[in-house]
C-alpha cells in the first residue's frame, strides 16, 4: 500500500515535471522564432527586397519573449526535482558495476542499501539548503532582472518538488535497508543504466 502511494506520488510529480518542461520548450521555441523574425525585419536582406515588408514585420512587435531565460531557469530547476522521485523509486540513476557481478548477492544488496541511504542524505541536504536559500531570497526581496518576479518563487517551486523527492528517498532508503535485512524485494526492479 505504501509502495502504491509512493508510486502514484512519484508519477504525479513526473507528469507535472513533464508538463512544465513541455511549456518551457514551447516558450523557448516562441522566443527563438520571435527573435529570428525580429532579426529578419531588421536585416539588409529583407529591406533590400521590400522596405514596406520589413517595416510591417517590425511594426507587429515580434521579438523574443522578455525574460525567457529567467522563466526557463526557474522552470528547469523545478523539473529536475520533479523527475527525481520516479528516478529514485525505480533505481533509474546510472550505476557503474565493474566488479559487482563477481560479488555475492548479499554484498550487492548491502551496497545498494548503503548508496540508497547516502543518496537519501544528499537529497535531504539539498532540500534543507533550498529552504535556507528560499528564506534568504524572501528576506532580501531579490527579484529577477528583466521581469522582476521574486526569486524566492522559483526556490519555492523547486523546494516543493524537493520535499516530495525527500519523502520518496526516505521511503526508498528504508525499503532498501529492509530488503537487505530480510532478503525480500520491496521496491520496483532497477531500471537505471548500468555501465
Amino acid at each position: 500500500m505504501l509502495l502504491t502511494f509512493m508510486e502514484r506520488l512519484a508519477r504525479f510529480m513526473a507528469i507535472l515535471g513533464g508538463l512544465v518542461l513541455t511549456l518551457l520548450i514551447g516558450l523557448t521555441c516562441v522566443s527563438v522564432l520571435g527573435r529570428g523574425l525580429n532579426t529578419l525585419g531588421h536585416s539588409d536582406f529583407l529591406t533590400a527586397i521590400s522596405q514596406a515588408a520589413a517595416d510591417a514585420l517590425i511594426a507587429t512587435g515580434v521579438g523574443p519573449v522578455s525574460g525567457d531565460f529567467e522563466l526557463v531557469e526557474a522552470g528547469i530547476s523545478f523539473t529536475i526535482f520533479a523527475f527525481l522521485p520516479i528516478c529514485q523509486l525505480h533505481r533509474g540513476h546510472a550505476t557503474v558495476d565493474i566488479f559487482a557481478s563477481v560479488f555475492p548477492r548479499w554484498l550487492n544488496r548491502f551496497l545498494e542499501a548503503f548508496w540508497e541511504v547516502v543518496l537519501c542524505a544528499l537529497i535531504l541536504l539539498i532540500t534543507w539548503r533550498l529552504y535556507v536559500g528560499m528564506e534568504d531570497k524572501m528576506r532580501y526581496g531579490e527579484t529577477t532582472f528583466l521581469i522582476q518576479f521574486p526569486v524566492w518563487w522559483a526556490y519555492a517551486l523547486s523546494l516543493s518538488a524537493a520535499v516530495i523527492a525527500s519523502i520518496v528517498s526516505i521511503y526508498c532508503a528504508a525499503a532498501r535497508v529492509s530488503e537487505f535485512l530480510s532478503g525480500k524485494t520491496l521496491t520496483p526492479e532497477a531500471e537505471g543504466g548500468h555501465h
